[in-house]
């Protein structure tokens, strides 16, 4: 079965981007490409969703006719430049909120990732991740989620980081996608726990175990940095080594969070040259 990725798209250039980068990193493998494009129409708020224009309104057509033309032009721009067989385009134009539209999609077309850029066509050059993306990145919980940052064009990756602190049980479900992206592209994955003088427990030990038994047939490290602020820590293990994406597990009260008194993406600028890949805890 072909894997199934959803891309939205609002045709900017971070847009255009996350596309490719999908493309490369899927580029051996069977893929159907689903586009996804929610349009907004003039004079309908999309907060107040009992007020939706009916077809043949002229401003609801002008709005879908604009959406509808802009993914044709835009797989015709991406055939032109990529003749790989094993990739075929679907597009989907809808009147919604993005968050919604990307939920309804995975739900009827079966998704297995979501990949996107950063931010949207509107964003502000000092804000490295949208509103739109933060919301997808807060509110999804079916598939994995795969941030490309404007700036970033692909190169195939060769290490992962992955911070933990091994004091939630590691799910198998939830890390197959990891796993299948460090399979594909032959990478190492690099478990990274940060010690600030405490002492490791011993269901700690157990999760890393456990850990090390799920990564057990893939490259695999483990790593530790002592007394380092957690951001600072995880900024600098991703330098030093050049990583090519960094990895976390979107879980309710999961340790990331309290890296500031926000959520974890609110901070997300703070990773600005690398492919956020978030991974969401099985139901």
């Amino acid at each position: 079965m072909n894997k199934r990725i959803l891309i939205p798209v609002d045709f900017s250039e971070n847009a255009l981007n996350a596309i490719h980068y999908a493309q490369h990193l899927y580029k051996n493998v069977d893929c159907d490409f689903y586009l996804l494009n929610a349009f907004h129409v003039k004079g309908y708020s999309l907060d107040n969703m009992m007020m939706v224009p009916e077809s043949g309104e002229p401003t609801y057509e002008r709005a879908k006719n604009q959406s509808e033309k802009g993914l044709e032009k835009l797989v015709e721009q991406l055939k032109l430049h990529s003749d790989n067989t094993k990739h075929t385009y679907h597009t989907i134009s809808v009147f919604n909120a993005l968050i919604e539209a990307v939920k309804n999609t995975i739900d009827k077309n079966d998704i297995d990732v979501v990949i996107m850029g950063s931010k949207g066509k509107t964003g502000s050059k000092r804000v490295i991740y949208g509103t739109n993306t933060i919301s997808v990145m807060e509110e999804l919980k079916k598939c994995p989620v795969l941030m490309i940052p404007e700036n970033v064009r692909f190169s195939r990756p060769k290490e992962i980081v992955f911070p933990t602190d091994y004091k939630i049980p590691f799910k198998r479900k939830e890390l197959d996608y990891l796993i299948e992206i460090a399979e594909m592209h032959n990478c190492i994955i690099r478990v990274l726990y940060m010690d600030n003088g405490g002492i490791i427990d011993q269901k700690q030990q157990e999760d890393k175990v456990l850990l090390d038994t799920i990564f057990a047939h893939i490259a695999h490290s483990f790593h530790t940095l002592k007394d380092v602020k957690l951001q600072a820590g995880i900024k600098a293990f991703v330098e030093s080594r050049e990583c090519d994406m960094i990895v976390f597990i979107n879980r309710k009260h999961h340790f990331l969070r309290k890296i500031v008194n926000k959520p974890l993406v609110k901070e997300l600028g703070f990773y600005s040259n690398i492919p956020v890949l978030e991974l969401n805890e099985p139901a």
